[in-house]
């Protein structure tokens, strides 16, 4: 099922967020709902406050693959990358934003079974912005030069 995207100025998306307990029919209907609204709305990623939900659970697809993330931690950090950046709940805006180039993140799927990755470059951006939305960050409180997304 699709689901509404918050937009900027919903308190859901300044809220740091509650790690998932269960791991139920529930979670798994959120996960897939967040998988087809990322999809329809052709992102690279998407957090579960952004659809209004605020626990800890993003969704990534980019081209290393679809990954969902449950309870998400960083091990590490490494390196630098600048680049743009936009975000499904900031429409019509981008800007340019320094991330890690290399991360490794512990987190569990959706049964609960825990799991490790290593991204790089994009996927790494990816996963860092929607890790910042768990946290009640958005893109544009460490962007530099925010524009209208037109202007690319």
């Amino acid at each position: 099922m699709l689901r509404e995207i918050v937009q900027v100025g919903d308190p859901v998306l300044r809220k740091v967020c509650e790690p998932v307990t269960r791991y139920d029919a529930s979670l798994a209907a959120l996960l897939d709902d967040m998988k087809e609204t990322l999809r329809a709305a052709e992102g690279a990623g998407l957090a579960a406050p952004q659809v209004g939900v605020p626990v800890r659970a993003v969704v990534v697809d980019v081209e290393e693959g679809y990954f969902e993330l449950i309870n998400p931690v960083f091990v590490w950090q490494k390196g630098e990358q600048v680049g743009p950046e936009g975000c499904l709940s900031v429409r019509g805006k981008a800007g340019t934003v320094r991330r890690p180039d290399k991360v490794k993140v512990v987190f569990s799927d959706r049964r609960g079974d825990r799991y490790s990755l290593v991204a790089r470059g994009f996927f790494a951006r990816a996963v860092c912005h929607e890790l910042d939305h768990l946290d009640g960050i958005l893109y544009t409180d460490k962007a530099e030069n925010i524009r209208d997304a037109e202007d690319e």
